[in-house]
């Protein structure tokens, strides 16, 4: 018998089977390792979402400040290029006064020596007549003394 009760001490393959934990345990260390897996990737999407939308802001940011820079750049080349632009402008308008204004008064001038011109040259024209009638009496006078 002794031999039997020592078999007995000895775990049997019932015995081992019997050993291990019954299936409801088993299920809620399943549901436990299943929730933590849940939960974990679930923070990880939601740490993705925060992550992509930081990085998001950061370029907007980042180029929202780039195009101000542009911008303002732009600008201070345009005012330039029109302070240029009036700057000639104005000395073109000047100058084109002063030719104009010297243009008047020598039109000015010339109406008035055309004027006096004129009536001198009427002077001298009427003045040559007399001189050919005096030539052609002179001429006359001249075939009579011959």
């Amino acid at each position: 018998m002794r031999e039997l009760g020592a078999e007995r001490n000895q775990p049997t393959l019932t015995d081992t089977y019997r050993e291990t934990p019954p299936r409801k345990k088993r299920r809620g260390a399943f549901l436990v390792f299943a929730i933590l897996w849940l939960v974990l990737i679930a923070g990880g999407v939601t740490g993705a979402k925060w992550y992509s939308d930081r990085i998001q802001q950061q370029v907007s940011s980042d180029l929202e400040r780039q195009t101000a820079s542009q911008i303002a750049s732009m600008q201070q080349d345009y005012d330039i290029r029109m302070t240029k632009l009036e700057s000639d402008y104005k000395e073109q308008l000047a100058q084109m006064g002063s030719k104009i204004e010297a243009l008047n008064e020598l039109l000015t001038f010339a109406k008035d020596n055309a004027d006096t011109k004129t009536d001198n040259s009427n002077k001298l024209y009427s003045q040559l007549a007399e001189v050919k009638k005096q030539l052609a009496e002179l001429k006359k006078s001249l075939d009579v003394l011959k």
